[in-house]
């Protein structure tokens, strides 16, 4: 009970987190800012431009095995002549905290190598002292680059201008966060992704993965980043139109966190 009082003050404490979504991202430790998939509007929406399917998504978390602590997720791309349009949500939290985040995005191919996006967010948060909700509007923005046949890079920045809500006794500013990263596509069986993360708060954070495929349908998925120390894996197979993920992450002082995702072209 003491841990879980001590996690859910931290986790108001640090209410201005943007959430990130997604097993597969969840397996290489969030380091795919360059990285393209369905689970982009969560990390960097410019990744949804050149999806010629519709796409969704749902996801599942549960931090350190807490309920209190658990975050649901979904997400859909959906094509739209010259770009794409995704809209994603999350619950993060449960009874007296909670989070919510509703998002639209929209992305493009500005040329055969480079994609961009732009997306608006809308933030609820609800504090066991307020009878409402806060509530905030805020952008987001990306750019994915193909440097070379095999070689991508990736940078996307969130609520620049430090937009924030108040609460009962302050105002919450939610921080604006910076990430540059890139990766690397070893033939068909490799992956391997490495980004920087500047939440403009605390100290930048280095974050890499690397994806093995060694099968047509399967991924094996491995990823560490810190300060502090985190360590994740995960695995993902598809069958036809349909993929599902599952991730676990590991921090050496709070336990596992297990995560699955549900993913299917329509």
């Amino acid at each position: 009970m003491l841990t879980l009082l001590f996690l859910l003050g931290a986790v108001t404490a640090r209410s201005s987190d943007n959430r990130f979504a997604g097993a597969r991202a969840r397996a290489l430790s969030d380091a795919c800012v360059s990285v393209s998939d369905v689970w982009s509007t969560f990390h960097n929406p410019a990744g949804i431009a050149g999806t010629t399917r519709g796409t969704a998504g749902f996801y599942y978390e549960s931090r350190y095995l807490i309920e209190e602590l658990s975050m649901a997720a979904g997400t859909i791309v959906l094509p739209a002549g010259q770009g794409n349009f995704g809209i994603s949500f999350y619950q993060f939290g449960k009874n007296a905290y909670k989070e919510n985040k509703a998002a639209l995005a929209y992305a493009l191919s500005l040329s055969r190598k480079i994609k961009a996006a732009a997306q608006f967010d809308y933030f609820s948060v609800h504090f066991p002292e307020n009878q409402r909700a806060a509530t905030l509007v805020t952008f987001e923005a990306g750019l994915i680059c193909q440097l070379s046949e095999k070689l991508y890079a990736g940078a996307a920045v969130f609520n620049p201008f430090k937009t924030g809500f108040k609460t009962y006794s302050e105002k919450e500013i939610i921080a604006a966060t910076l990430r540059i990263g890139g990766h690397y596509q070893f033939g068909d069986m490799v992956m391997v992704t490495i980004e920087a993360e500047k939440i403009f708060d605390r100290k930048t954070i280095i974050k890499s993965g690397i994806e093995f495929s060694p099968a047509k349908n399967m991924a094996l998925r491995f990823g560490v980043s810190g300060k502090p120390v985190n360590y994740t894996a995960g695995i993902g197979y598809t069958f036809g139109k349909i993929t599902t993920d599952i991730a676990f992450g590991y921090h050496g002082n709070l336990g596992i966190t297990p995560a699955v995702a549900l993913n299917f072209e329509f």
